[in-house]
């Protein structure tokens, strides 16, 4: 871990909105790694896909904390802070449908 964050307290369990990038599946798209949302539980794609639904849900709604979803691998990234996190309460993955590069 890098810096302290300070939104610790707006992580909560969520529920996954897609089986893979819910924006990605709309449109036919690929995506390489998937990224969920510990305020609401949308499932983007990573910065290294084509279209960052991840960091573009982040600058829509300023929900600031993600984990890494693809598989669950126990980390989270703080977009307010810069930061990585220790999730220790990992979200249980459902899917995804393999659409990976």
């Amino acid at each position: 871990m890098d810096r302290p964050c300070g939104h610790r307290a707006t992580i909560a369990t969520v529920t996954p909105s897609a089986k893979g990038c819910e924006e990605c599946l709309k449109i036919g798209s690929n995506w390489l790694h998937l990224r969920i949302c510990r305020t609401c539980g949308h499932v983007g794609c990573c910065d290294q896909s084509p279209h960052r639904h991840a960091t573009l849900h982040f600058h829509q709604t300023s929900h600031p904390i993600i984990e890494g979803y693809d598989p669950p691998e126990g980390w989270g990234w703080c977009y307010v802070d810069e930061t990585f996190l220790d999730l220790p309460d990992q979200t249980p993955q459902q899917g995804p449908i393999p659409r990976y590069y």
